[in-house]
């Protein structure tokens, strides 16, 4: 019997990702949107392109319209349709916009994965449960680290973070904006899901999650938007830190990647940190340098003093625990790779 997988998200950068993944692993593919993403971001955030790309392209796709705070919807779907895996990627993704609309931000983030969750164990409590986290679960506490700073980055110090961040720091007691305080009640409600339920569940905590199907917008998207910046001539403005903060970067890919990997061999209340690793990881100065040898265009730029709120001066992924449990999964994408489609992407969606 074909096996169903559930995608909420499914028009957005990861959820696009892995219903292309499992299509071509032979799963039946059902996949959750109501392009919220437009409503929070306006027409450039739209991903209505995306959903019909996924329509047009994968064989036996199905789009359903919800919205996942509607409670008695979510429950209805996962009732009918008992899928065999739930990959949770829907969600309102920016930190900065979270302050302008945090009843949104909440009732997405944190009351639609309790939706979710809720739904699945009423449903399906045996189906894997893949939850889209963030590395902004941790706040700013990845500040406090002694840091190291270089020519065109800052780095850690302390030897103990040599690398990257584990899982293992700590989550409270720390500035995280409204959007992480989001999903920190998300990110336990899921490990509580399985730790008290005994649901297999994950909690992926992104780094930089990127690649070439995303609507990248200045409040979120970070390489897709720089790129597209210098693609179109257009400003950039790089918020404090000299341009010198780093983030790690995982393509879109290797993120489904690990969702099937999970999905296959799933353990209960899980969390890992999942990124580039230290070998993926950029700062604002060295992505413009990145993409101008791509495109050969000079990046066009301002520099203001004032940082987010709470925002990482260095963060990248300690892949170590997820590789330990996981040895079959590597990364696949490097950097230069990633920039490259992400480029050839937007030069193909009416670039400059």
């Amino acid at each position: 019997m074909t096996q169903k997988i559930l995608v909420t998200g499914s028009s957005g950068l990861i959820g696009s990702e892995v219903c292309a993944y499992f299509a071509q692993q032979g799963w039946q593919v059902n996949g959750v949107d109501n392009n919220q993403r437009a409503v929070f971001f306006g027409p450039q955030g739209d991903t209505r392109w995306n959903q019909q790309r996924l329509q047009a392209t994968l064989p036996g796709f199905q789009h359903h319209e919800v919205d996942i705070r509607n409670r008695p919807a979510v429950l209805a779907l996962l009732q009918q349709l008992r899928p065999q895996a739930i990959v949770h990627a829907a969600a309102q993704p920016s930190h900065d916009r979270a302050a302008a609309i945090p009843f949104d931000d909440f009732d997405t983030n944190a009351v639609g994965t309790l939706n979710l969750l809720e739904a699945a164990r009423q449903a399906v409590p045996e189906a894997p449960f893949v939850h889209l986290s963030t590395n902004k679960v941790y706040g700013d506490a990845p500040n406090e680290i002694a840091m190291t700073e270089l020519a065109t980055r800052w780095e850690y110090a302390d030897p103990a973070y040599q690398a990257g961040i584990p899982e293992t720091l700590r989550i409270d007691q720390c500035k995280h904006s409204l959007f992480g305080a989001s999903k920190v009640a998300a990110d336990v409600m899921v490990q509580e899901y399985g730790r008290y339920f005994g649901l297999p569940t994950v909690c992926l905590r992104g780094g930089c999650l990127t690649g070439p199907n995303h609507s990248g917008v200045e409040l979120h998207g970070f390489l897709s938007y720089l790129i597209r910046c210098n693609l179109e001539g257009r400003h950039y403005t790089i918020y404090g830190y000299q341009g010198k903060q780093v983030r790690d970067n995982i393509h879109s890919l290797d993120v489904a990647r690990f969702c099937h990997e999970f999905i296959q061999a799933p353990r209960v209340g899980e969390v890992y940190n999942l990124g580039g690793g230290k070998a993926n990881s950029i700062s604002i100065l060295e992505a413009f340098a990145l993409i101008e040898s791509i495109s050969g265009k000079p990046m066009q730029y301002t520099y203001s003093e004032a940082n987010r709120i709470g925002d990482h001066i260095c963060y990248y992924s300690d892949l170590r625990k997820i590789q330990a449990h996981y040895p079959h999964w590597q990364l696949t994408k490097n950097l230069e790779e990633t920039f490259l489609e992400i480029y050839q992407a937007w030069h193909q969606r009416g670039g400059g």
